[in-house]
């Protein structure tokens, strides 16, 4: 710093928090949340992430056969879209990236419907969960507008409603976010967004990414309070997501909840994350994953058995088989039903087209 800088007088400091109550193993780090001994609580939130996981693994399984279209797991990121949706009310909106399935299953939304979307029907974007929910975004971070708009749309209304905006770490650098988070900070709007940084934008660390030391801190510039999280800790994420929303619904404007955690598969089923990664740095932050450390504090806080452990698994199982069974066994949609939902009267040229393909009702 310059000389004459160190003369002048300092208007605003900020800090940023890193919450943790969990550590590797599953031993507490600090005083819990009240909901943290809610057995029925937990054990719920544990298997909403054991089926995301189990789901995960089956459509990865799907797909490799030529059954799905190209697909984004959560491998190691389960506690982030769990700890978040657990938290949400049913009349709040969701609005996911596409690696958010977690959250989609916990919001009610079939593994059914999840399959048809992911192998390219369109049947997939019916809604088997609220209906104010927002579908999948591709587009990296072009759901933060809409986040703001929807939020917007609340406080005009006067409801007590959030919308919750989840997003990947590269969608940060994003412009779309940032406007999203200047109109969110400058309206004080009821919305959460949720940075699910797991080091990597496809191929991209972190570090060539961004110079800011924290994602929390770009709250911050916006106007509004960010806070980072241990998102391999479901307890932490939880515990912030239920501050975050209670706050947004109270009137008090945005918030930011960065979930620091590890992407422990490929980006997606196009992907080989070995050209860009070592084998030992994945290998290292297996240690680290949320599935095994919610199921270690289970174990030592709650008398998780074997037993326990077992049913879940076979009833994880049961139901993904299900779904994948009711999958396959839907027939493809008639050509002609490309038109179907683009318009309440379909123009000429379009009727047209669809009379060509057979459909004598156009």
């Amino acid at each position: 710093m310059e000389e004459n800088q160190k003369e002048l007088p300092v208007i605003a400091r900020f800090e940023v928090h890193r919450r943790a109550y969990l550590a590797p193993d599953g031993t507490i780090l600090r005083d819990l949340p009240d909901f943290a001994t809610d057995q029925n609580l937990v054990v719920a939130i544990y298997r909403g992430m054991a089926l995301a996981r189990a789901f995960d693994l089956k459509a990865v399984s799907l797909q490799r056969t030529g059954r799905l279209g190209t697909y984004a797991t959560s491998l190691g990121q389960e506690a982030v879209a769990v700890g978040i949706a657990s938290a949400m009310r049913p009349e709040d909106v969701l609005l996911p990236s596409y690696r958010d399935n977690a959250a989609l299953l916990w919001r009610g939304v079939t593994m059914e419907d999840i399959l048809l979307f992911w192998g390219g029907d369109e049947r997939g974007s019916r809604r088997s969960a609220p209906a104010d929910d927002f579908p999948f975004c591709i587009p990296v971070g072009s759901q933060a507008p809409h986040a703001a708009g929807v939020a917007h749309a609340f406080k005009y209304r006067k409801q007590a409603r959030v919308a919750v905006c989840i997003l990947g770490d590269g969608a940060t650098s994003k412009g779309d976010v940032w406007e999203a988070m200047n109109f969110a900070g400058v309206c004080k709007l009821p919305v959460l967004f949720v940075v699910n940084n797991n080091q990597w934008a496809i191929s991209v660390p972190l570090r060539l990414q961004t110079a800011s030391q924290t994602l929390a801190q770009k709250a911050i510039a916006a106007g509004f309070f960010g806070e980072q999280v241990d998102g391999n800790d479901v307890i932490a994420v939880r515990a912030a997501a239920d501050e975050a929303i209670a706050s947004a619904r109270a009137g008090e404007g945005p918030r930011l909840i960065e979930a620091v955690t590890y992407r422990l598969g490929d980006h997606t089923t196009a992907d080989d994350a070995s050209r860009y990664r070592s084998t030992e740095e994945v290998q290292q932050r297996w240690k680290e994953e949320p599935i095994a450390r919610l199921r270690n504090y289970l174990v030592s806080r709650m008398s998780w058995t074997k037993a326990d452990e077992e049913k879940i698994t076979t009833e994880c199982e049961q139901k993904v088989t299900v779904a994948i069974e009711r999958y396959l066994a839907t027939g493809p949609r008639p050509p002609e039903t490309m038109f179907d939902h683009l318009y309440a009267r379909l123009p000429s040229a379009y009727a047209g087209q669809r009379r060509e393909i057979g459909d004598p009702n156009a």
